[in-house]
């Protein structure tokens, strides 16, 4: 039985800018030994030939093969609910290529979506059109509901803050398809061609990476080179499989493999 990786990025592989020790052995033992994975992150700003080259930038040399986003998850399942659909989004270029090579529509009246996903660039005038598309009709999907790391400085509001705006204001609750929703989980499976037996998530968070993992019936290996604190895990009710201090103390094969 062959096995494969979805890998989170931020927090697993770099932190910020930089690269976690390791990370780039551990993804170049993957490339020898054709283990398949794909790097799997609810960012749905970058489309995956920009991921690719900030994993370039850092030592890690992989191909658009192995990026899965958010976006992506979010353009096939919209593609899949009704082609030749129409949406008006919120976000940027990942998020904009992605629906349109799944053929949708982006327009500015009448919506049969309206898409929320990071970005920088769109105001509250934008914002509050969305919320009269929603009250109008429109669904309302959201890529992620990944919370701000509330540190100071930060360029991001983070897209739990938007998503909960949005929701107040048109009383509607956003459809989530990124991490740890089902929608992303299983289409990123798909994306590498695996069975549910054949598949280990290794993020740095319970929340997202590890409940994904754990609700989709995958393997699940924790590391503590991000966001997750080993003092915090009995708070939760499930718990991964693994967890190890990052990808660099991980041995392979599995034991489960």
């Amino acid at each position: 039985m062959k096995h494969g990786l979805l890998i989170d990025m931020d927090g697993v592989i770099y932190s910020g800018e930089n690269l976690i020790q390791g990370a780039d052995k551990f993804i170049a033992l993957l490339l020898e030994k054709h283990i398949p994975f794909t790097f799997m992150t609810n960012n749905s700003q970058r489309t995956p030939l920009e991921v690719t080259r900030k994993l370039k930038a850092l030592g890690i040399e992989v191909g658009e093969e192995h990026v899965y986003t958010s976006a992506m998850a979010t353009g096939k399942f919209l593609g899949e609910q009704g082609p030749g659909g129409t949406a008006y989004v919120l976000g940027e270029g990942g998020l904009l290529t992605s629906l349109h090579d799944n053929g949708i529509t982006l327009v500015n009246t009448d919506p049969e979506f309206v898409v929320l996903g990071e970005g920088r660039n769109f105001t509250l005038e934008m914002v509050q059109r969305a919320v009269d598309m929603i009250l109008g009709g429109a669904k309302f999907i959201t890529t992620n509901r990944d919370p701000s790391p509330k540190k100071p400085g930060w360029n991001n509001l983070g897209i739990a803050a938007t998503t909960a705006m949005i929701e107040e204001a048109s009383g509607r609750k956003a459809f989530v398809t990124g991490k740890p929703s089902p929608v992303m989980m299983r289409s990123a499976r798909k994306f590498l061609g695996l069975e549910t037996a054949e598949t280990t998530v290794i993020g740095d968070t319970m929340e997202t990476d590890i409940q994904g993992g754990v609700q989709m019936g995958y393997k699940t290996i924790l590391v503590l080179s991000g966001i997750a604190k080993k003092e915090d895990l009995t708070h939760y009710a499930f718990k991964p499989d693994m967890v190890t201090g990052s990808v660099e103390e991980i041995v392979l094969p599995l034991k489960w493999w």
